[in-house]
């Protein structure tokens, strides 16, 4: 009996493609190989199932060129890369990868508060030209992080273990907001008070976007948004692309209306809006949230149990569908 056919549209441990090449016949990019959505989905004719990250689509263009498919597994918690609904409707289960890379992100994500907070990248900036002849009193002053109100937009498992590192670690207050309010004892655990979103914006000295993308959640952060936030603030983006205005976010920033932000996901990643580019007061970094290998091999390792269990009849392990 022949083995089902994969298709993987990404560099990935060697290790983890050896476990795929033990049950399927794989064919996957190679080393500096770029294949763009077309050539994508050209190569998905045929296969039954894809091992794949966010830089690839699976839409009804996709699904229609490959009738054969049954399974997409997607390296990433997030998944608005996928179709769902067309993907449910062609009889194709899609997978992500919960619960491996939660609180590497949350470290990641209060590193990249704490760097627009403090003006970390400005100041390292200065150093490193030569520019440091003498201390003054207000060099590079930023924002306190201990003591301070941390505000948490989408508070799923991330935004859980973001809400313990500011209240138990720094002594923060931490305020959220959520589709759903949480249960009182995860309430208490994360020390965390449910809020409105304008009591959120209005109270929040460092604010962390979390929440997954969905044509709802475009630009929730955009002008009048931002007008309602602290001058003083920090805005920082962990979740996706597309949750931000990246016009009145840079806007806000040159205009001193917000004084700083860390971005780690864009809009039109991964090219970046050339506003952000040019500013002195915002941290970017190109989507590496969870870039620890330990946490990137067990998001590979549950991509590819994804398609092993799915084909021996056990059922996916992590659907989204």
């Amino acid at each position: 009996m022949s083995k089902p056919q994969v298709l993987v549209a990404c560099v990935v441990f060697p290790e983890v493609l050896d476990a795929l090449r033990g049950h399927f016949e794989v064919q996957a990019i190679a080393e500096g190989e770029v294949w763009h959505q077309q050539d994508f989905v050209q190569r998905l004719a045929g296969k039954q199932g894809a091992f794949i990250t966010g830089a690839h689509r699976i839409d009804a263009q996709a699904l229609a060129a490959a009738p054969e498919l049954k399974i997409v597994a997607n390296m990433s918690v997030g998944y608005n890369n996928l179709d769902v609904a067309a993907m449910a409707a062609a009889g194709v289960v899609g997978t992500n990868t919960p619960d491996v890379l939660t609180e590497t992100t949350a470290d990641f994500g209060f590193a990249l508060l704490m760097a627009a907070a403090r003006r970390m990248l400005e100041a390292e900036k200065f150093l490193r030209a030569g520019r440091w002849q003498r201390w003054r009193y207000d060099m590079f002053a930023g924002r306190d992080v201990h003591g301070s109100t941390l505000g948490i937009l989408g508070m799923g498992r991330i935004g859980q273990a973001l809400a313990q590192r500011g209240a138990w670690g720094f002594g923060m207050e931490v305020l959220y907001h959520n589709r759903h309010r949480l249960d009182a004892r995860t309430e208490d655990l994360c020390k965390a008070r449910y809020v409105g979103m304008h009591e959120l914006l209005a109270e929040s000295d460092h604010l962390v976007l979390v929440l997954p993308y969905t044509p709802q959640a475009h630009h929730i952060i955009g002008a009048p948004e931002l007008a309602r936030m602290k001058p003083t603030a920090t805005l920082v983006n962990i979740g996706r692309g597309g949750l931000v205005d990246e016009d009145a976010l840079a806007q806000a920033l040159a205009d001193g209306r917000l004084a700083a932000a860390g971005l780690d996901v864009f809009e039109g990643e991964p090219r970046v809006n050339p506003a952000l580019l040019a500013l002195p007061n915002v941290v970017l970094s190109p989507h590496i949230a969870s870039a620890t290998v330990p946490t990137r091999l067990a998001m590979a390792r549950l991509a590819a149990d994804n398609l092993i269990s799915f084909f021996a009849g056990s059922g996916a392990l992590t659907p989204v569908n």
